[in-house]
């Protein structure tokens, strides 16, 4: 999975996440308010993989380039 794929899901089980957690506070449900906590934790892991996944592209991207100016 690329890296925006990972940010894109990423916001929206953070987003579900929260939702849960404000529907189980409303309705009194302490198992929707944890769900939606392991949920919204979920989130920013997949969000953090994409942003360490661009970090990596960018670091080989750089290091191509380093490689290439070198060598002419």
């Amino acid at each position: 999975m690329g890296s925006t794929a990972d940010k894109i899901k990423g916001n929206a089980n953070e987003a579900m996440g929260k939702a849960k957690q404000g529907i189980g506070e409303a309705t009194g449900s302490d198992r929707l308010k944890g769900e939606g906590a392991v949920q919204e934790v979920k989130g920013k892991g997949q969000k953090a993989m994409g942003d360490a996944k661009d970090a990596a592209k960018d670091a080989v991207d750089r290091a191509a380039a380093s490689a290439k100016r070198a060598a002419d």
